[in-house]
C-alpha cells in the first residue's frame, strides 16, 4: 500500500446506504454486489452490519455468520478495502490453499494483533472477487 487510503463514510450522523455506495463506487459496487450476493447464497445465517467506530473515525461494514465476523469492509473514495482476520491456527490451511502466493506470504509475514493476523484485499479489478470468495470459504471453514 503506497498511497495513503482516504476512508469517506467519516460522517456519524449518515449511515452509509447502497444506493450511495452505487454511486460512490461505480463498476466496483457490481462487484460488492458479487460477493455479498454469494456469501448470502451460499451460507446460511448471515448478519449484515453497518457500525460507526470512533475510533477510526468512520462506518465500517462487518459481514457476520452468528456472532462470528466473516470480514470487515471500509470504503474509500473509489474502491474498498474487504479484510478478514484469521486465528494463528490458520497458517497451515491458508499455506496449503491454493490461494496466491502473495495473499499467502503477505498474511503469514503480517503484524499479528495477539493471535489473529489480517488479509486485506483493496479491490481493483473483477478477479478480486474470486478471491475474496475463496477467502470467505477459508474463514468459514475454520473453527
Amino acid at each position: 500500500m503506497n498511497e495513503k487510503e482516504v476512508f469517506i463514510l467519516s460522517d456519524p450522523m449518515v449511515e452509509p446506504s447502497w444506493e450511495f455506495l452505487r454511486e460512490v463506487l461505480g463498476e466496483k459496487y457490481n462487484w460488492w454486489m458479487e460477493i455479498r450476493d454469494h456469501v448470502t447464497g451460499t451460507y446460511p445465517h448471515i448478519t449484515e452490519v453497518w457500525k460507526y467506530y470512533n475510533d477510526g473515525k468512520q462506518w465500517l461494514y462487518r459481514l457476520m455468520q452468528k456472532k462470528n465476523t466473516i470480514f470487515w469492509l471500509a470504503v474509500m473514495a473509489d474502491s474498498y478495502r474487504i479484510t478478514f482476520y484469521f486465528p494463528k491456527k490458520a497458517e497451515g490451511v491458508i499455506s496449503s490453499s491454493d490461494l496466491p502466493e502473495k495473499v499467502k506470504s503477505d498474511f503469514l509475514t503480517a503484524r499479528s494483533y495477539g493471535q489473529i493476523r489480517p488479509i486485506s484485499q483493496r479491490m481493483e479489478s473483477a478477479s478480486d472477487v474470486e478471491l475474496v470468495t475463496q477467502l470467505v470459504a477459508l474463514k468459514l471453514a475454520i473453527k
